[in-house]
């Protein structure tokens, strides 16, 4: 599913939340440290950090659950530093861990959010049955969400933020620990809503699902903002260079040094025990790098080049390494 474009730059659009000098602390740790950035409206805009980035804290500050120790933020041209549940009725929130009742159905828990936003019972009806529908849960529409998989529950936690139709989401690593489908589908929905003109905060530590998702991304680490851009901002310095990935039959560490002392204008990197990189400003002719390591005793199994992606410029910016990144992959159990 692609992302939807705007028409117009973000940057001259309506600012839909503006947050200037935002913190808090818990027991001493500085959970948010002094952030500001506006989301414009209509905008998807995408927080990407490893946990304990302050994520979640960012969004509880946001939507009201926790009080910030300084700074201001106003939401749909609200003030909500004062008085936090001044823009509640603009808001729909999908938290990182369920909200719903195990032992109610899904129809059920659908029409008791629905009652907690003050919709009439005919039509909170009526929203549950078309929320179920689009969402694909009809069939389950009857079921105790107890018994709901993963991927569903995370569904109907997604119909339950939006039953009241807000004009802003808030969605907290909104496919952590789902199976791949269960996942695609999650995104397609986020990039339906986006293009039915919700404006959409999106906290994620996936690096892909935030390239796909979003049009903006403030990459967040240890409570400080250290970058906000467009996606395409982003990726333009490692667009300009060239990478490709060889595949050899013995190890890489020996030869990379061979390699960079026989072709001094590429740059190589041995990513593991047979792979190595290969950088440059320039296009790469791939047959003399063949030649050479076939001359050394070893055999190219695969050479392919290397897209660029928003993971490289998180490492850049951040310092933090990918490993770290995909081990908290594995530990939510989901995959991308």
């Amino acid at each position: 599913m692609e992302k939807k474009e705007s028409t117009y730059p973000a940057d001259i659009r309506q600012a839909f939340i503006s947050v200037s000098k935002l913190s808090k602390t818990f027991d001493q740790v500085m959970a948010v440290d002094e952030i500001s950035f506006d989301v414009h409206q209509g905008e998807l805009f995408g927080f990407l950090g490893p946990n304990g980035a302050g994520k979640t804290t960012t969004i509880n500050m946001l939507t009201g659950l926790a009080r910030p120790d300084s700074g201001t933020m106003s939401i749909g041209g609200l003030e909500c530093t004062r008085n936090p549940k001044a823009a509640q009725h603009l808001i729909g929130v999908v938290p990182d861990e369920s909200n719903l009742y195990a032992e109610l159905s899904g129809f059920d828990n659908l029409c008791f959010c629905a009652s907690l936003y003050g919709m009439p019972k005919a039509e909170r009806k009526t929203r549950a049955r078309e929320l179920l529908e689009n969402f694909g849960l009809r069939e389950a529409a009857d079921r105790k969400f107890a018994g709901y998989s993963k991927g569903m529950k995370r569904k109907l936690t997604i119909a339950s933020g939006i039953i009241h139709r807000p004009q802003i989401l808030f969605l907290d690593e909104p496919t952590t620990g789902i199976d791949v489908a269960s996942a695609r589908q999650i995104r397609q929905l986020i990039a339906e809503l986006h293009r039915a003109g919700t404006t959409i905060f999106l906290t994620t530590h996936y690096i892909e699902e935030a390239e796909r998702l979003c049009e903006r991304i403030a990459f967040i680490v240890k409570g400080k903002i250290v970058r906000i851009d467009t996606v395409a901002n982003l990726l333009q310095p490692i667009q300009e260079r060239k990478a490709m990935l060889i595949a050899v039959s013995n190890s890489t560490n020996d030869l990379c040094g061979k390699l960079a002392a026989a072709f001094p204008h590429l740059e190589f990197q041995a990513v593991s025990t047979g792979q190595l990189r290969v950088e440059s400003a320039e296009a790469i002719s791939i047959g003399p790098l063949v030649r050479f390591v076939e001359d050394h005793g070893a055999e190219v199994t695969e050479a392919r080049r290397l897209r660029p992606s928003l993971e490289e410029v998180f490492v850049r910016i951040t310092g933090i390494e990918l490993d770290a990144m995909r081990r908290e992959k594995e530990k939510g159990g989901g995959s991308l």
